[in-house]
């Protein structure tokens, strides 16, 4: 037998994924709320002890996309630029067309060594969820349940406690609040019109409100924005279920660092500002589409082995015991208690593949939607 195929069946690898990810979660889970009782005594301390913590969950998700489907992530920038990335604080916003985007921005993130701070602005839902959720909440996220004038005040205060973080972080944002489907754009378009609008082709309408309050929280902490278009080449689909089953990718990242000094301060004036960068992002997609590529510099930043190193620490650590109790139960010939086991392993695999739904754009928010249905009442 093939020993390559046969770990790379979907089994195999689903099996080992949702054991290692589930357990090595949830035990760091717990560990982060111990390390509450650091928060009134050292503040800073408490940041970075989980800031480290945070690392040993999400780098899992990067390595199955680094190292286990083996995904070839081409940066294109402006080499000037490149040296800075990783050594400066910087609002990253990124387009919100694949399912696997947001593995892309960590795998960003982790290249240039800000994946365990980097931070996100996101929907308050994602807090309930188990190991990714609650990691977020101690790592200060930014939540927000999509009702501006509830959240303009929370949103605002989040941020400003940012304002003294100890690390180097990276504030991700897809400005378009939804990810991309044809029907949202067709609403989204709709209201480009009414608002006397330049439409876009391939983005949604970015919401302005959010990255205005997050310049202005952030000034003068955040030293740019770094504005970031992904796509897949060959017409590629990615999905996060693709990686699992060590499908290989081939993801091409535009990214230009624009200075937050060039970002008006005045929120009307920003919101301008963002709009027209999104007709920028539009020809950039435009020009990717035609030709293959971006008008910048193809640059492979080196693959760290941090990644594969923590995933191995726990794979070590946590399949011996797992493979223990197996062989201990067959030994044993009960039928109960085997029978136990395989429900055990079939819950977890329904627990990961919950939150692989979560990715999925079939399945994605009905945010635009809903949008668009009040604003026909």
């Amino acid at each position: 037998m093939d020993i390559v195929g046969f770990l790379k069946s979907q089994f195999i690898c689903h099996l080992l994924i949702c054991y290692i990810f589930i357990v090595s979660g949830l035990i760091i889970n717990f560990i982060q709320l111990f390390t509450l009782i650091l928060w009134p005594i050292n503040k800073q301390l408490f940041r970075r002890i989980n800031c480290r913590l945070a690392y040993c969950i999400s780098s899992q998700m990067v390595m199955l996309l680094e190292w286990w489907s083996g995904t070839d992530c081409t940066l294109y920038t402006d080499p000037r630029s490149y040296h800075k990335y990783g050594k400066e604080n910087a609002i990253v916003i990124l387009n919100h067309n694949f399912e696997i985007d947001f593995l892309c921005g960590w795998n960003f993130c982790e290249r240039f060594g800000v994946l365990g701070s980097s931070k996100v602005l996101a929907k308050k839902e994602l807090s309930y969820m188990p190991i990714i959720g609650w990691m977020w909440y101690f790592l200060e996220i930014v939540f927000c349940k999509r009702k501006w004038e509830e959240d303009r005040k929370t949103v605002v205060q989040k941020l400003l406690n940012l304002r003294d973080y100890p690390e180097n972080f990276w504030f991700l944002i897809h400005c378009e609040g939804t990810r991309f489907t044809e029907q949202k754009h067709q609403i989204s378009m709709q209201v480009a019109k009414a608002k006397g609008l330049p439409k876009l082709k391939y983005h949604l309408l970015p919401r302005t409100k959010g990255f205005a309050v997050t310049v202005q929280c952030l000034r003068n902490v955040v030293s740019a924005v770094y504005d970031s278009t992904l796509n897949f080449r060959n017409n590629e689909n990615p999905t996060l279920l693709g990686v699992l089953n060590g499908k290989k990718y081939h993801a091409d990242l535009y990214v230009r660092r624009i200075p937050l000094e060039d970002v008006p301060e005045d929120e009307q004036e920003c919101s301008t500002w963002l709009h027209k960068l999104y007709q920028e992002k539009d020809a950039f997609q435009e020009e990717y589409y035609r030709t293959g590529t971006y008008p910048a510099v193809p640059i492979i930043p080196p693959r760290r082995p941090w990644t594969l190193l923590n995933w191995l620490f726990w794979a070590l650590l946590l399949l011996y015991p797992l493979f223990k109790l197996l062989i201990n139960m067959i030994n044993s010939g009960s039928s109960l208690t085997l029978a136990s086991f395989a429900f055990v392993i079939i819950i977890a695999s329904v627990g990961v593949r919950w939150m692989i739904g979560v990715t999925e754009i079939n399945k994605g928010s009905t945010y635009g939607n809903k949008d668009n249905k009040q604003k026909q009442k």
